[in-house]
């Protein structure tokens, strides 16, 4: 039976931007939030949330005032979103703040319009890697500029009980007062496996061999990858990932229109492939509580790029006990290594002018010597303007601008927009 179109009143608001198909939107709603809106650029992700749920939906680019006006949305609860992967992502160049696809800084500064009372923003694991290390301090410092306590945690979908490897980052940003009261989710690893999970999609027309299968796939599933507009059709993912799927009994080479018939193969000869509904049940979704838009590549593409709704749900009830100051008080942790990510950055940062690299070695004594100094410098141009002064005495260096998008109006991100817009995932 398809999804019914809801509309449902909570105590709490969210705003959600690039919301893709909706699976953190459905996970915040079971959480206890109501969307005021949900910004998205795709057109068969707006349509999948469209024909779900009564929400007001804006369709278009993000950043474009003509979609959305961040402004009128002061003071709501929260606000949430899933924004672009690619400049983060291990398997593209994680050019971070140089790609035009960033929104992160973006999404940091449309907060500090909107004064939402929480921030919650999520991405790929690579984006807690240390080349991001100033970009994640950064982050930290513009949101403590604009009253908040950020914290950010690593999570496997897999200890929310959904049967997938989903390793994701996740931002979390409070007011001072609702933050001493915030507790990450508890997490326990799944027993589930791909198999215990599929079986009865997998079995739906009878398939003799479906125990032989579920044998198989005794394990939980790699990440599922949505893929881009720019690559290909819908499969699930590089040469790396299929082995992984062959291994569990799946073949990785595409998306099946139905589940194998009585008298297919036996999986060690004929590996079978997944459905749509198969795909999204891996990723959280249960079944019939979602449709979704377009034809098959689409609809992948939305359910393979999506947050997992059950994290969702976790992490949103974590913010509403914070809102209602129903778990534990906590001491706020200030300036210990799980709040400063870079002290490079943040030396440079607040210095007027120069700053030597043996000073720097001074002020950061975790970073031992000036191979590993010049790391860091390297890293830091990536996403920001360092000037390099040779003097007698040495080398010193100089932190300039952000190169990343925070909502310029002569940056280029708007032209590349403009061109590909069609590509943009």
């Amino acid at each position: 039976m398809p999804a019914k179109k809801t509309k449902r009143k909570a105590d709490f608001r969210v705003v959600e931007i690039c919301a893709g198909a909706g699976g953190q939107a459905l996970g915040l709603e079971k959480a206890g939030f109501d969307h005021e809106l949900a910004v998205e650029l795709d057109r068969h992700a707006c349509e999948t949330l469209r024909s779900n749920r009564d929400w007001d939906v804006a369709e278009g680019d993000v950043a474009s005032s003509a979609v959305w006006k961040p402004t009128d949305y002061d003071g709501v609860d929260l606000l949430a979103g899933g924004v672009p992967c690619p400049p983060f992502s291990t398997a593209g160049k994680q050019l971070g703040a140089s790609d035009e696809r960033d929104l992160f800084a973006w999404a940091v500064e449309t907060a500090g319009l909107m004064k939402p009372r929480a921030l919650m923003l999520e991405n790929v694991r690579g984006l807690s890697a240390p080349r991001f290390a100033a970009y994640r301090q950064r982050i930290l410092d513009r949101l403590t500029e604009f009253g908040y306590v950020a914290e950010w945690r690593l999570l496997q979908a897999s200890n929310f009980g959904v049967a997938q490897l989903r390793p994701r980052f996740v931002l979390v940003a409070l007011r001072p007062e609702d933050s001493q009261y915030f507790h990450w989710p508890k997490t326990t690893a799944t027993r589930k496996t791909v198999g215990s999970e599929l079986k009865s999609l997998m079995g739906e027309a009878g398939w003799k061999h479906v125990d032989d299968w579920v044998r198989l796939a005794n394990d939980i599933a790699p990440t599922l990858v949505g893929g881009s507009k720019k690559h290909g059709g819908a499969d699930l993912g590089p040469t790396r990932a299929k082995r992984a799927w062959l291994e569990l009994g799946v073949s990785g080479m595409g998306i099946a229109n139905e589940p194998p018939a009585e008298n297919a193969p036996h999986p060690s000869e004929v590996p079978p492939k997944l459905t749509i509904p198969m795909v999204a049940k891996l990723q959280g979704w249960k079944g019939g509580e979602w449709k979704f838009a377009g034809l098959k590549t689409a609809q992948y593409r939305q359910i393979g790029n999506a947050f997992p709704p059950p994290v969702a749900t976790a992490i949103g009830k974590s913010i509403i006990a914070a809102f209602e100051q129903t778990g534990a008080k906590r001491e706020i942790a200030e300036n210990t290594p799980e709040t400063i990510h870079d002290a490079i950055y943040r030396e440079l940062s607040a210095a007027d002018g120069f700053v030597s690299a043996a000073k720097l070695l001074d002020l950061a004594p975790e970073v031992t010597g000036a191979p590993a100094l010049e790391r860091r410098i390297a890293n830091l141009s990536r996403d920001f303007v360092v000037d390099i002064q040779q003097t007698k005495i040495g080398v010193s260096y100089r932190l300039g601008e952000f190169k990343g998008f925070t909502g310029q109006e002569d940056h280029q991100r708007h032209e590349y927009i403009a061109s590909f817009k069609s590509r943009v995932s």
